[in-house]
Formats: C-alpha cells, structure tokens, sequence
C-alpha cells in the first residue's frame, strides 16, 4: 500500500538525516550517506535554497523511499531542467508504485516551476534492470556515455 509522499521543507532535518540513512542502506554505501554528513545549517540552507528537491516516502513515518534532485538553470532558453540525483526504495516496498509516485510527485513540482524536462541517469548492470524497467515506461531512453572528471587529483576520487 502506497504511503504518503512528502516534500521536505528547511525544518526537516530528521526526515532528511532518516532519508539519507535509506538512500546509505538500499545503495550499500552507509559511509558515502551518512559518515561525513552535514551540520543543520548547510542542511537548511540547500532545502530552503531553489535548486534542490527532496521527497521521501512515508509509511508509518518511517522513510521507505526517497528522491533527490536538482533545478538545472539553462543558458541558452529562459528554463530549467530537473536531474533526478537519487532515486530508491526499501526492497520490501519495491512494486508498490512508490517510485512511481516518487516522479508523479516530482512532475508537480516541476510543472510548477515551469521546468522543461526531467531527466535521469542509470547504470546499465544487471542490478539496474529495474530502474531501467520504470525510467522506460515513464519516459524516452537516450544512451549516452558518462564521465567523471576529478576536480582535486589527490582526492582519491577515481
């Protein structure tokens, strides 16, 4: 049964601190999500800000689902597009529509903020065919090639 999608607001730092452990655990990255986390403040600062949207899946107040984006201001047209960053859900809760509901949610938001797109990306592993699944019925596939260019050599960013 669907629960109840809510879109965190700058007094949300336990929904998020709790949004951020679910995204550490489904992804089976903890240290990437939660072991350098940011204070209150900075926390604040980017849900209050303008280009970062974050939506977490309720059940029984606990975070079974969650999604990050951000508003990508264009250049070259007076618009934006959205970049769903994370996307995932509990595997107990998976097949529930929630995801679903996630973007449903996500297309509001971006309507009224007049966005022109929302895009995505994912891996092409096995363990992607599921999002790959829902990213497909929802919208057009394009293939395209990723890079990760780093910013500070000695980072150990690789």
């Amino acid at each position: 049964m669907l629960g109840n999608i809510h879109y965190l607001a700058p007094d949300d730092i336990p929904l998020l601190d709790a949004l951020l452990k679910m995204f550490g655990e489904v992804f089976d990255e903890p240290e990437t999500y939660t072991g350098n986390r940011p204070g209150a403040a900075y926390l604040q600062d980017l849900l209050s800000g303008d280009t970062f949207i974050a939506l977490a899946a309720l059940k029984k107040d606990e975070v079974v689902g969650g999604l990050a984006a951000y508003e990508l201001k264009k250049f070259e047209q007076e618009r934006s597009e959205i970049y769903i960053y994370d996307l995932a859900v509990r595997s107990e809760h998976r097949r529930e529509g929630i995801a679903t509901a996630l973007i449903g949610k996500l297309k509001e938001i971006a309507a009224q903020r007049g966005a022109y797109t929302i895009f995505v990306q994912a891996d092409t592993n096995v363990e992607d065919e599921p999002a790959i699944a829902l990213y497909t019925k929802l919208g057009k596939r394009e293939d395209v090639l990723h890079f990760d260019i780093p910013v500070n050599p000695d980072s150990g960013f690789r």
